[in-house]
């Protein structure tokens, strides 16, 4: 049922720290209850492009969402077991989850999803999603630096506020504020403001926030994280899967004038599939390369997807 594999994700009989296991071996360990989600609810999910449904839901996230919810119930008892051990009065902090992976691999649904199924597990009914464009530096500072065509690199974020603000929560704190990023401006907006409050479960989506700290650093915001998952695909797929998404978008968000991308909506379908490849090639692919898969080893669990955007095997760290 589970194998041994090597950490780039080919069964070769080396060492490693994860069990590889097929999407049926997983499904197996989904507990006998109905998905709590309508068909309604999980289009609203979704994100473009991604071809999730019910059946997957139950296969794979609601295992995934049994065994987050049973991780963050242990830490909850091991909390209060330690503190009574030490005499101590702290209340207990919110478990963190980070989701990483590449732009168009589909993070962003599956955090949605899970923050869906985990609110519905007795022990875990507040869970709060905060994504990490919130903490990307301002388009007019990336413009003074010289790296807004470098935008989702780490150099782009502002990650001194990103660890705080983790930090804050982990420490208990009732309310923590974050920035508030518009996918619509492309850019975050002055004086708005995501708000968080003390819930039993935080997931932190992102690019690059499996991270490890940087030079001169002792501290990462992956170092406070309890359970991490990378989403993971082939190169070439999911080059596909942003380009099928830049033309749906481009179809539709670009038409708005407001849009950052409103000079595109008029692009014929050849020239939009060009500058998609072209946006690709320029900044997605080697921020993947170079950045966002070098941090797969870190996580706790590994989603593997297939072509045809569904998770075909799972990789979960030996505990």
């Amino acid at each position: 049922m589970m194998n041994t594999m090597h950490e780039n994700g080919s069964a070769h009989g080396h060492i490693s720290p994860f069990l590889e296991i097929d999407r049926s071996d997983w499904a197996d360990l989904a507990p006998k209850m109905e998905v709590p989600l309508t068909q309604a609810e999980l289009i609203e999910l979704r994100g473009l492009g991604d071809e999730l449904d019910l059946t997957e839901v139950a296969e794979v996230y609601l295992p995934l969402s049994r065994l987050l919810n049973l991780y963050a119930e242990n830490a909850q008892r091991l909390h209060a077991a330690s503190t009574k051990f030490l005499g101590a009065t702290t209340t207990s902090t919110p478990f963190v989850i980070g989701v990483a992976g590449s732009v168009a691999v589909g993070k962003s649904t599956i955090a949605r999803l899970l923050r869906e199924l985990l609110s519905r597990w007795e022990g875990t009914p507040r869970v709060e999603l905060i994504t990490t464009d919130g903490f990307l530096h301002p388009n007019a500072e990336l413009e003074r630096r010289g790296i807004l065509e470098r935008k989702g690199f780490p150099e782009s974020y502002d990650r001194r506020a990103l660890l705080r603000f983790v930090s804050k929560i982990k420490a208990g704190e009732r309310e923590v504020r974050a920035p508030f990023y518009s996918h619509l401006a492309y850019d975050i907006v002055p004086d708005a403001a995501v708000t968080v409050r003390k819930p039993d479960v935080l997931i932190v989506e992102g690019l690059n926030v499996l991270q490890p700290p940087t030079t001169g650093k002792s501290l990462a915001v992956s170092d406070l994280f309890d359970f991490t998952i990378y989403v993971d695909a082939r190169t070439s797929d999911i080059a596909r899967w942003y380009e099928e998404r830049f033309l749906r978008l481009q179809r539709g968000a670009f038409s708005n004038p407001r849009s950052y991308f409103h000079r595109f909506a008029d692009l014929d379908e050849a020239a939009a599939r060009a500058r998609a490849q072209e946006v690709w090639k320029r900044t997605n692919e080697p921020n993947l390369i170079q950045n966002v898969r070098p941090t797969r080893p870190r996580a706790s669990l590994i989603l593997r997807k297939d072509t045809n955007h569904a998770v075909s095997k799972v990789l979960l760290r030996r505990t």
